[in-house]
């Protein structure tokens, strides 16, 4: 029979939702490293607006991961700093790129979810409500990924196609800065 966490002196949080946030703080490195592999696709392929995008994505999922690091080790417990594999470096085209994108934002929008279904349930409250800014982040995230798929919908990648999407992705950057920079984020 297991045996009931309790809260101490040096720590609160429970076991298992520390081990739940290191996957996260993973599933975030992961996301950075991923992105910053795009990134340098899309500069090497001339693609310099998504590229940029990029390189901003994998910074901003460096700092999601960090902090989460931090509020690990605040709470005592052990934040791991994950290791970082099997990141994919060529892609066939700007579109499965950012198809590639959404479906990553996807699968982390259910993981967030899975660790704040679990403090809810295990009465964490303080994790839960850190957790709220991740929630709201990545609705973010997913629709400006839906954005950026639909662009290759919208305008076709015929002809200056693939430029025009290009210069669409610097302009979805400019105004998720924008909306960032309002936000006081």
């Amino acid at each position: 029979m297991k045996q009931k966490e309790i809260v101490t002196l040096q720590r609160s949080l429970l076991h298992d939702t520390e081990e739940q946030l290191n996957k996260q703080i993973e599933m975030e490195g992961k996301s950075s490293a991923y992105y910053l592999s795009m990134a340098s696709w899309c500069h090497m392929m001339g693609y310099e607006n998504a590229a940029k995008y990029l390189y901003t994505h994998a910074d901003e999922e460096r700092m999601h991961m960090m902090k989460i690091f931090q509020y690990v080790n605040e709470a005592g417990g052990h934040a791991i700093q994950p290791e970082i594999t099997g990141i994919r470096h060529h892609f066939n085209s700007l579109r499965e790129v950012f198809e590639l994108i959404l479906e990553h934002e996807i699968l982390v929008t259910k993981s967030i979810n899975n660790i704040v279904d679990h403090a809810f349930n295990v009465k964490d409250f303080a994790t839960f409500s850190f957790m709220q800014w991740y929630v709201t982040e990545q609705r973010e995230e997913e629709t400006m990924s839906r954005r950026a798929v639909e662009l290759f919908d919208i305008i076709g990648e015929e002809g200056v196609g693939l430029w025009t999407i290009d210069q669409e992705l610097g302009k979805l950057h400019a105004a998720a800065h924008a909306d960032a920079n309002s936000a006081g984020a």
